[in-house]
Formats: C-alpha cells, structure tokens, sequence
C-alpha cells in the first residue's frame, strides 16, 4: 500500500516562557529563561527551590470551573494546548469525527492528585476516604479521553509512557496512523505537571536535578563545563498531525511536513545514556531512514540537552558519529537551557520549536553558556547564546527517556 503523506496544520503551546505557541516562539527566540524560585509549594527544606513554572495561568479562565475540578494540572495544560491547536488549524467543522483521534503522552500524570490524596489518607484514621475523582484525575492517559469527550473525535485514542520520550512516541504513532490511513488527523502532543513536593524530593533523591538556587535564570546550562543537572519544567504542547490531501482540500495553513521518527533503547541502565550515546546513534538514524534523507539534508538538530553531565556528552557523540563531517554545518540547540525539562511534554515543546525553526528560517538558541567543557567539540554549533538565522529545510528533534527509551522526529519544509 501506499504510505499518505502527513502535515502539521495547527499548534498550541503553555510553556515556562509563554502560554500560546506565539508567545512560546517569540520567547524562545529571544533568549528568554524560564526558571525562577517555586511558587507552587513551601521548598525551605528541599535541596532544589526553583524549577521553570507555567506563570499567570488559571485553569478556570478556560475550564468550567466544575469541570477543571475534576482534572488534575496536567489535564488542565493538555486541554488548553490542544483547544489552541485545533483552533489554529481551523479543524471544528472539517473533519469526520470517526476518523479523528487524540494520541497524547504524559510520563507521570496527575502526580499531585495521587500526592495529596496520600496525604489526606496519611493525615487520617485509617479509613478509605479518597475523592471520587482521585482515580480518573491521576491516570495518565486521561487528558486524551478529555480532549476527545469535548471535541467528539472518536478515532484513535491512547496516551504513551516512555518518561521524557512519551509525547515524542504519541507523535510518531499519530504520524504512524495518518500515513497507514487509519485516520485523517489526529491531535498529538504532551502535558506533565510534576512540580510537586514529590516530583521535585524525587529528582534531588537521584541527584538529577540543578542545586543553583543561588542563580535559578542560569542554572540550566546544557553543553556548558559547570552544569549540574536538568532543572524542572511544566506545561504541554498539542500539534494537529493531517493527511496531506485532506488538508489540502480543506485549505488548511500547512506548517511543516512530518517527515519520519525514529525509536530505539539503549537497554542499558535505568537512569543514566550509554556513554557512547548508542541508542541515540540508532534512534536518529532510524528516523532517517524512515524520512528516506541523508543526514546532509538537515540544517538543525534540537537536542535533548537537559544539562546533566553525561547526558549532554553522549548525545554529542551520537551526533558527531550520524552526521559525520556535515555535524559542522549543522546548528544544535537545547531549548531546554530556556524551558527547563517538561519531562514527558519536552518532545511537544521541541518538536513545535523544530517547526517554527523551519517555517521562519530562525533557530533558537542554547542560553546559559559560560564555560566550554573540553570533552564537547568546539568546532560544533551549539548556537550559543543568541537565536541565528539560516535557511532551515529539516530539523531533527531528540527526546530521550529514563529506562532508555529513545525517539526522534523529523519536520521539513512542505512541498
């Protein structure tokens, strides 16, 4: 059979440094960092008290508010985004509802929900008094059912859990879909809500995330000598993923063609890449290979990059090893310097600012670079503390997750 072609025809994005895909974009080019002192809880004994928030939002302003009291946070920023992006791709009206799904990824879901009902049952006599909406609050792939129940699209429906991978893995399956004709579009995407007392005391249990409490607005340096772990982020990302035809036939605004994805595992260790960056190797060359491109036919790699002293090493490598000499000609970038790592809503993020980066011909740049570390390769273009601009005809995006899960994706511009 022949495999459909598939578009991106409409975004939506709340993130540390902006709560509509424009302002994100806008921000993001213009350097913007995210992370500041936590607001969200008392942080006086923690190791870590700054992470990158979702600033000025209330769910009310957009949720009935008996209906968001149903929801925990994550679901609250995945409806959001996903009314953006459908709004932006002008899909209410155009679309058979049979033949539109929602594939959403969360790594951890409603973690405050189950937090504080541990500690209302904590705080108790022993007896079983849990909220009745406890359950379908927390559950990871809840959000989906959410946006499908609001817009009536009754196609595929699921939500991944690959960690950091999870909204990277819902696109490649949404993609996956689409050009095997088992739907006409599907809205795709990510939402994670983890900055809690238990998300934050979880991560500095693992010695995972940045200590510089001291200087919040720098202290996610990814590719920089002195970094000292990911600092947390929050928010979510929706991107409407259509067959090509039937955007067309629509006149629907075309973003970016999604070109292929990539999946592999490092089957290594829990927590930590392999040191040669093996499973990145594969993953971005099966993305590739999936896409039918040779590496010199893309110009930006969006990294992973969460800033942890390993991660960022093995990922160079990987890179340098895929892309062989035109590695020098590309631009790298962790927009993760300015967002913080929104764990299994990061590849919804990024892969948005892959899109742009190819729409506008502007790549947004790694912030928070003070030191060069002498085990990266300073010959290559992390793009460094200011946004350049360059012809941009595919990007390539990376997420990688605890447990060794890896995915990338491919945008190019759309012919």
């Amino acid at each position: 059979m022949e495999l459909k072609r598939v578009v991106v025809t409409g975004i939506g994005a709340l993130t540390p440094i902006g709560n509509t895909a424009g302002e994100f974009w806008k921000n993001l080019v213009a350097g913007t960092p995210g992370a500041a002192p936590i607001t969200l809880f008392d942080t006086e004994k923690f190791k870590t008290r700054f992470a990158c928030e979702v600033k000025n939002f209330v769910a009310t302003d957009f949720i009935d508010r008996k209906e968001a009291r149903k929801m925990d946070r994550f679901s609250h920023f995945g409806l959001v985004v996903a009314d953006e992006a459908i709004a932006d791709a002008q899909l209410e009206g155009n679309v058979d509802p049979d033949r539109a799904g929602v594939i959403w990824g969360s790594g951890i879901g409603g973690l405050d929900t189950f937090l504080q009902e541990s500690k209302n049952y904590a705080a108790g006599d022993g007896t079983p008094r849990f909220n009745p909406f406890f359950i379908p609050k927390m559950i990871a792939d809840i959000t989906g059912g959410h946006i499908s129940m609001k817009y009536n699209f009754r196609g595929p429906n699921f939500t991944t859990v690959s960690a950091c991978a999870s909204a990277t893995n819902a696109l490649i399956d949404a993609y996956t879909y689409i050009r095997l004709g088992k739907a006409d579009v599907i809205v795709a995407g990510g939402s994670e809500a983890a900055v809690t007392e238990a998300g934050i005391g979880g991560f500095n249990a693992m010695h995972a995330l940045s200590t510089r409490n001291d200087d919040p607005a720098t202290a996610s340096r990814p590719f920089d000598k002195d970094r000292d772990g990911f600092v947390m982020g929050e928010g979510g990302a929706a991107i409407v993923l259509e067959e090509y035809e039937h955007a067309v036939k629509r006149g629907a605004t075309i973003y970016a063609e999604f070109a292929g994805g990539g999946l592999s595992a490092d089957a290594h260790h829990l927590t930590a890449p392999h040191p040669e960056g093996l499973g990145a190797k594969n993953v971005m060359r099966y993305a590739l290979d999936d896409a039918g491109m040779s590496p010199d036919e893309l110009d930006y790699v969006n990294v992973h990059g969460t800033s942890t002293p390993l991660g960022d090493i093995a990922e160079t490598k990987a890179i340098k090893e895929v892309f062989g000499d035109h590695a020098y000609n590309l631009n790298i970038s962790s927009t993760k310097s300015m967002t913080g790592h929104l764990l299994g809503a990061a590849g919804a993020v990024e892969a948005i600012a892959s899109i742009l980066a190819v729409r506008d011909g502007i790549v947004p740049p790694t912030i928070n670079h003070f030191t060069d570390d002498p085990e990266l390769d300073s010959k290559l273009n992390f793009t460094f503390g200011e946004a350049q601009k360059r012809e941009v005809r595919a990007a390539l995006s990376n997420t990688f997750g605890f447990g060794g899960h890896n995915a990338s994706v491919i945008f190019k511009k759309a012919q």
